[in-house]
């Protein structure tokens, strides 16, 4: 019983330190998922030793308490967390406990909505005009950022009223999550790290810190934004359904999430779209960290009330953490197909998104000394999708002296030529095009799916076959016979006549594919589907000048000058010579004609219904136009998907044409349409 008294000790000890860290200093420790992992801990021991829970356990409180530089302001309705569920079994779980608070004859009927990883505020707005608003706080006193809350531009000072609304009650408190944008969180990281301020850790981190700036100014100059989720106390008004009171909110101008907000009669109905919110949560402009199941009838709501810190009403389901803490064991260097040195963090093994990470990038020199990061740090890790795992920040407040700075090499770790560092460069290169590391990374790239597709020569048989002297380019690839494959280590007969099989199959590239495989710098799969639709076959984009290529729109002189100098080079010509001789035959490609849209710009921003966002861009690519990443000026179009960000917005500002998603569609099938 001691070790237990001891260990809840420490618990509630490391959780009041990262409240404070987390919600009053704005400087992360430890990630969410590690926090999660304390906190279920915490829980799991008090349930089980019940006459051990104390008063001012960080179970029984609500975030923290507000900052001495901000007044405080006394929610007259509490804002309480909510409380957690990690898979299918923990939302069945939640639905069994309304069930039997409610009766068994209870009809299930929820709300799901995207749980915004943002700063939760309350607005309070007395005769339609906004007069204070607030943090959470510890749930009871909140600080007072009423001054930077003004400055969001989509938060309405005032309420309009129309006749087709509800008439706008005398008081009405709001309650929303205040978050930043991913690509806007991207840039002014950016911008932060030229200026050699640290960077946040992700982007809740850099709206908090936006919020609860002493100066507005500063606030004001942060890209924040806004999602309402509910409201705290209405005078003079019923609502009988959380739907209903959600629209109702659109109504009177707040943003609501509606696209994502959905009913379900069935609990299973409710983990498949939990389930598929996870799934597509990379396609979303902001961040979401989960799914919050809401009760939908309010009367029931009120019905089931609360417990000390949580509803028993709502239901955050997490999902699976893309930032974990972990150890940087050492730092080494990597040396690419383009010679490129890259630093790499070797990690003491941490689960990150449900996949095990070992390895994260660093970049390069400079990131390392902006960033601060040191072998033998403690850092958080970042992995988005399928994006190489990143290491984020160090945890300058847990270091013990022991750390180590680390040093880019002056020699090629692999060949040992002298590096160099080419003018406008960040990077180091090894200009060695023999050295056995570009030319692993080269075949590698170039038996890769979106290249010449060799299923099954992976790593391990393609460093074999190099350590063995059976392959040193990519045309030695289609001289290889069974009984070289059988000599490799763990390669038996059918394995090696499957991936004969594949090198054979391969022999049919398109031509996109073929350029891309060819790894030309600067070259990936956009800028060969480019170069295919302008040349249709790779003889005339052998025979074009440095003027012709400079002349497709993208390519400019940096691009033109490197497929130039790398198809002048007299092994790369005799590479594909060989490559023909072997037999492999490029499909040509019939040449984009002039269209109403060639060469027009597009801009994509939300969720596609009808499609993936690779397939608009193949539609577009394949209509002579082009796609990019932001907006500005020389924009033709933006299309919006659900749940659009603030490009809608200066879209508009720009005069920029806005398509819905249908009328996209009829733009790419010919029906172009007048602006």
């Amino acid at each position: 019983m001691e070790e237990i008294i001891t260990e809840l000790e420490e618990l509630r000890e490391k959780i009041r330190h990262h409240n404070h860290r987390y919600y009053t200093l704005d400087d992360l420790e430890i990630s969410d998922g590690e926090y999660d992992r304390l906190f279920r801990r915490l829980l799991e021991l008090e349930k089980r030793y019940p006459r051990l829970i104390t008063p001012d356990s960080p179970s029984r409180r609500v975030g923290a308490e507000p900052q001495e530089a901000f007044s405080q302001v006394t929610h007259r309705q509490p804002m309480l967390s909510l409380e957690n569920g990690f898979d299918e079994k923990g939302i069945r779980d939640f639905d069994a406990r309304v069930r039997r608070f409610l009766g068994d004859d209870y009809q299930c009927d929820y709300v799901v909505e995207t749980k915004m990883d943002g700063l939760a505020v309350e607005m309070v707005y007395e005769k339609g005009t906004l007069t204070v608003a607030s943090t959470r706080g510890d749930g009871l006193v909140g600080e007072n950022i009423t001054a930077n809350i003004k400055t969001i531009l989509t938060v309405p000072l005032t309420i309009k009223q129309s006749q087709e609304q509800r008439p706008i009650p005398d008081l009405l408190e709001v309650r929303g999550e205040v978050y930043m944008e991913m690509e806007a969180f991207r840039e002014l990281n950016r911008d932060r790290l030229s200026k050699d301020l640290p960077s946040f850790a992700n982007p809740r981190n850099a709206a908090a810190g936006s919020l609860r700036q002493l100066n507005p100014r500063v606030t004001a100059k942060r890209p924040l934004n806004y999602f309402c989720y509910g409201t705290g106390e209405i005078t003079g008004r019923s609502f009988d359904t959380q739907k209903e009171l959600m629209i109702t909110l659109q109504q009177w101008g707040f943003r609501v999430n509606r696209p994502h907000i959905k009913g379900f009669q069935n609990i299973e109905d409710v983990i498949e779209y939990c389930h598929s919110l996870e799934e597509n949560r990379q396609q979303f402009p902001y961040e979401i960290d989960g799914a919050v199941i809401k009760v939908n009838p309010l009367i029931l709501q009120t019905r089931l009330g609360q417990k000390s810190r949580s509803p028993r009403w709502a239901l955050a389901y997490k999902f699976k953490p893309t930032q974990e803490t972990t150890k940087i064991i050492k730092i080494d260097v990597q040396v690419g197909r383009t010679g490129a040195l890259t630093p790499v963090a070797h990690l003491e093994p941490v689960e990150v998104g449900g996949v095990i990470v070992s390895r994260a990038t660093l970049h390069n020199q400079e990131e390392i000394e902006k960033k601060d990061i040191r072998e033998l740090d403690t850092v958080i890790v970042q992995r988005a999708g399928d994006v190489i795992p990143e290491v984020v920040k160090a945890v300058i407040s847990k270091r013990t002296g022991n750390e180590k700075e680390f040093v880019m090499p002056t020699l090629c770790p692999v060949c040992g030529t002298g590096v160099e560092k080419r003018e406008g460069e960040v990077v180091l290169r090894c200009p060695n095009p023999d050295c056995p590391a570009q030319v692993k990374e080269s075949l590698k790239y170039f038996v890769s799916k979106g290249a010449m597709n060799i299923d099954g020569l992976g790593d391990k048989i393609i460093a074999q076959l190099m350590d063995r002297d059976l392959v040193k380019d990519a045309a030695d690839l289609y001289d290889l016979a069974l009984e070289d494959l059988l000599q490799l280590d763990k390669i038996e007969l059918k394995s090696a006549n499957n991936l004969l099989r594949a090198i054979e199959n391969s022999k049919k590239p398109t031509l996109p594919k073929f350029i891309y495989a060819l790894g030309i710098r600067h070259v990936g799969e956009h800028i060969a589907d480019l170069l295919s639709t302008h040349f249709g076959s790779l003889e005339k984009l052998q025979q074009a000048d440095k003027e012709e290529l400079s002349s497709i729109n993208e390519i400019g002189p940096q691009i033109a000058e490197s497929i130039i100098s790398w198809l002048a080079d007299e092994s790369n010509r005799r590479l594909i010579r060989r490559l023909i001789e072997a037999g492999v035959r490029i499909e040509s490609v019939s040449t984009v004609p002039s269209s109403p849209i060639t060469g027009k710009v597009f801009v994509i921003t939300g969720i596609l219904n009808s499609m993936k966002r690779s397939k608009a861009k193949d539609l577009i690519i394949h209509r002579g136009g082009r796609l990019v990443s932001s907006i500005g000026k020389g924009t033709d179009y933006l299309v919006v998907g659900e749940s659009p960000g603030s490009k809608v917005q200066k879209a508009r500002d720009l005069g920029v044409p806005v398509l819905q998603e249908d009328e996209f569609i009829k733009l790419m099938e010919g029906n172009i349409l007048a602006f």
